[in-house]
């Protein structure tokens, strides 16, 4: 086996490295996730995502975690209403959402990301995640890397992989490539205990999901079930919208502000988002990798998920592309076909970027008609178009 008598080091613990760990725990192989946050309990933020059959699905069960999945995904999840900007549901699949379960392709069940990081942390060995280990930088060290943290501690390893999403530090030790704004800027929101502190747009949602968009605008709203309300204000802007909007995204005032005056025309009730102090507020420039990107693959490092391919949410195939490339990783690490690790490693990017190519492609154009002036009646033609393609 390649990684025989080796030390594998995943940088990053999110879906994508926490997986692989799982898959080469179960062959044996001498593997540590070390990760930035604290500890095990630190508070996941963002939406909830939903597992496709030929990707991120495949790569639990894969993992052995089918029926431990099972028990914490969210049955209705997936349920969904489109709006326009007064809340009027010009769209809704709550009553009429088919019977699908596992096994079928279309099925896409929905977890949120704690209870998803939680059954691939207890999968783990305890010894194999290392908590608090801010990634500072790697030096080479023999055929292997000197890995340094932030709390001043280090690790050697022979092979690295950088699982350490968007704002990869590591990615620089493989490619000098720099990610391409996509021309939209979404502000992401958590309100905390939504059913008392949004108790109108919670009940709107109805445990699911919410796509209220028109006029190049959107207000994406997902719960989650530990009672938080995900948001996602997205629009068209320039790169620098941030540094020069001169709005003060750690005061909830600022940005309540600015959506009064942006959203005008939107319904009054929308203001409900800012009603309560118990949200966190994240402005998030949508960003995106070169659809031709090609580096030199190194027999000592490669990389997964967002520090890879990162590109912008609104298709939900950033975690599913992480699953597969854990999974693709493991299987190419695994095989008897290749004599070395640069062999391995070299068909396993061509592929993975072969792939998440044609998917970044598809979510730009997505994200593209997301914001189009005539953005509401773009999303409800694909969403007629592909419900009947199903039949």
């Amino acid at each position: 086996m390649l990684l025989d008598n080796k030390k594998v080091a995943i940088i990053g613990g999110g879906p994508g490295g926490l997986t692989l760990a799982r898959l080469l725990q179960q062959d044996g192989v001498d593997v540590k996730v070390y990760e930035r946050d604290e500890n095990r309990n630190v508070r996941q933020q963002g939406s909830t995502l939903d597992l496709h059959d030929d990707t991120g699905l495949k790569a639990i069960i894969k993992a052995g975690l089918l029926d431990e999945f099972k028990k914490k995904y969210r049955p209705g999840a997936d349920k969904m209403k489109i709006t326009n900007r007064n809340m009027e549901v010009v769209f809704s699949d709550h009553d009429e959402k088919p019977n699908e379960d596992f096994g079928n392709e279309h099925f896409r069940p929905e977890i949120d990301r704690g209870p998803l990081r939680d059954l691939l942390i207890a999968s783990l060995k305890e010894e194999n995640i290392v908590w608090n280990s801010k990634f500072t930088e790697m030096k080479r060290e023999g055929e292997g890397w000197q890995i340094f943290f932030e709390n001043g501690t280090t690790a050697y390893a022979d092979f690295v992989i950088a699982s350490d999403g968007a704002n990869s530090r590591v990615r620089k030790y493989i490619t000098d490539i720099k990610p391409i704004f996509s021309g939209v800027t979404a502000i992401e929101i958590n309100i905390y205990n939504a059913p008392k502190n949004a108790p109108k747009l919670w009940n709107f949602v109805n445990d699911g999901k919410i796509f209220a968009l028109e006029e190049g605008k959107t207000v994406l709203l997902s719960a989650k079930g530990d009672g938080t309300l995900s948001v996602l204000i997205g629009s068209k802007t320039e790169q620098e919208w941030i540094s020069d909007s001169g709005i003060d995204f750690k005061n909830k005032t600022s940005v309540a502000e600015w959506f009064k005056e942006e959203f005008s025309n939107w319904n009054s009730e929308w203001q409900e988002l800012f009603q309560s102090d118990e949200i966190s507020i994240i402005p998030r420039p949508m960003y995106h990798f070169p659809l031709d990107q090609y580096w030199e693959p190194l027999s000592n490092l490669t990389m997964i998920g967002d520090a890879a391919h990162r590109m912008p949410p609104y298709a939900g195939e950033g975690a599913n592309q992480a699953l597969a490339d854990a999974l693709e990783l493991h299987e190419v690490l695994m095989s008897k076909l290749f004599v070395n690790l640069k062999d391995a490693v070299a068909f396993f990017e061509k592929r993975m970027v072969a792939r998440t190519s044609e998917i970044t492609e598809v979510t730009l154009q997505q994200t593209e008609a997301m914001h189009d002036e005539n953005n509401l009646q773009l999303l409800l033609d694909f969403f007629d178009e592909n419900i009947n393609s199903q039949f």
